[in-house]
């Protein structure tokens, strides 16, 4: 596992030579990869995950954990659904963090007037602009919603508060209606707008278009929000960053309605290549894995074994060509530093894909002292068993040891016969 083995006394450093020129970030003017802030919405969004159900408890270690991690904004559930939500909002509200904390609601003046007596740092107002929704769910048209606004919104604003109007299903409506509803709002001093790939329809080129267009538009700040029905959100959230747009929502490992949302984690691996500095300067990145984990267990699932960062595979090598080149120089088939998220990587080789070098590295980690032609000698052996059954790192181990002890000893019949011994 990751955070359990030995890193194998794997290089660490990366010749100037050798950098990626791929890694570097060519960004135009309006780019916001290196300067943006993340609303976390496990609270809210991730409430709406199917599993999910947080008492206040439970709520309160998320919320702690996140402003321990360092994001900029916390956003809970509205206080408007239920009394609890809105007992655990002002709890939360009281709790000190550095972090500010957001409610979302509905662009209804009894949610808003509910919301700010909580105490929170800010007010995130959505509604539906798209034909399907105006039609199917709240049956307004874009006069009505655009007068709720307004309303709203200096509603919000007269309280001393942070707000944001967002509208909901952005990608499947009608554009001049969205650019004028954000410009409205813009005139009269919202501090964000928000865009919705409500139904995860969008892609990157889509989604940099709008951004791009709407910041043209406005002079406040822009946040997003994307689903990833489709795979594509934290393309999409990095899309945006590059096309102006300052604060993206996340919620740990991506839970919410659904698919969810863009995963914390991955974007984190995302922007770390951007800007590594940027990111690790942001972010108490070793935490990743326990506030996953701490997720993962209130909302009884496992951490994928392919995710972002922190799957158990993630900085796993196996292949022999992969892990000879990791043992010269990590650089070679890793983006991401694993020591930089407290993580620790996993040279495989008790496996038919091995390499001699990787032996050579596990015979050189045990004290071992075999000659390269002896190491190939026992590569052999490695790869003629793990033909027949899947062999543990003990497995492996032993069978090193009893070659090694068998090559000092001079018995060249045990030499030959390791296998049998090897397993026993």
């Amino acid at each position: 596992m990751n955070g359990t083995s030995s890193s194998n006394n794997i290089k660490q450093d990366n010749p100037p030579s050798l950098q990626n020129p791929y890694t570097q970030h060519y960004s135009d003017l309006l780019s916001r990869v290196n300067k943006f802030s993340i609303i976390e919405s496990t609270l809210r969004e991730g409430e709406q995950f199917a599993n999910a159900f947080f008492d206040t408890a439970t709520k309160i270690e998320i919320a702690k954990a996140l402003d321990a991690f360092g994001v900029e904004y916390i956003e809970l559930t509205s206080p408007a659904a239920s009394e609890q939500s809105r007992e655990d909002c002002v709890a939360i509200c009281n709790l000190g963090l550095k972090a500010k904390i957001l409610t979302h609601i509905r662009c209804h003046m009894g949610d808003a007037q509910i919301a700010v007596e909580t105490g929170v740092d800010g007010v995130d107002v959505v509604i539906g602009t798209s034909s399907y929704l105006r039609e199917f769910s709240h049956g307004k048209d874009m006069n009505y919603i655009t007068t709720q606004a307004i309303e709203v919104v200096n509603y919000v604003k007269s309280k001393g508060i942070e707000v944001r109007f967002s509208s909901e299903d952005s990608f499947r409506s009608d554009l001049v209606d969205l650019l004028s509803i954000y410009r409205t709002v813009d005139k009269i001093g919202v501090n964000r707008v928000g865009i919705a790939d409500t139904v995860g329809c969008a892609n990157p080129r889509q989604v940099y278009d709008l951004v791009r267009t709407l910041r043209g538009v406005v002079s406040c700040d822009i946040e997003c929000h994307f689903h990833n029905d489709t795979g594509c959100a934290i393309a999409n959230a990095y899309a945006a960053l590059e096309a102006g747009a300052t604060h993206i929502d996340t919620s740990v490992l991506g839970i919410g309605e659904r698919n969810g949302i863009t995963p914390l984690g991955g974007l984190v691996a995302r922007m770390y290549t951007a800007d590594k500095e940027y990111i690790k300067n942001k972010y108490k990145l070793h935490m990743l894995r326990d506030l996953e984990n701490l997720v993962a267990d209130a909302v009884q699932v496992q951490v994928p074994f392919n995710n972002y960062i922190t799957g158990y595979c993630s900085f796993t090598h196996k292949a022999g060509i992969h892990a000879k080149a990791i043992l010269n120089n990590p650089s070679t088939y890793e983006i991401l530093k694993p020591e930089d998220f407290g993580m620790t990587r996993y040279v495989s080789i008790g496996h038919r894909l091995t390499g001699w070098n990787a032996v050579k590295n596990r015979v050189e980690q045990l004290g071992l002292t075999l000659t390269d032609d002896q190491v190939k000698q026992v590569t052999i052996k490695i790869k003629e068993l793990a033909d027949i059954r899947p062999l543990t790192m003990e497995d492996v181990d032993n069978l090193l040891r009893d070659f090694h002890n068998a090559i000092t000893s001079g018995d060249q019949l045990r030499v030959d016969g390791v296998l049998a011994v090897g397993t026993n």
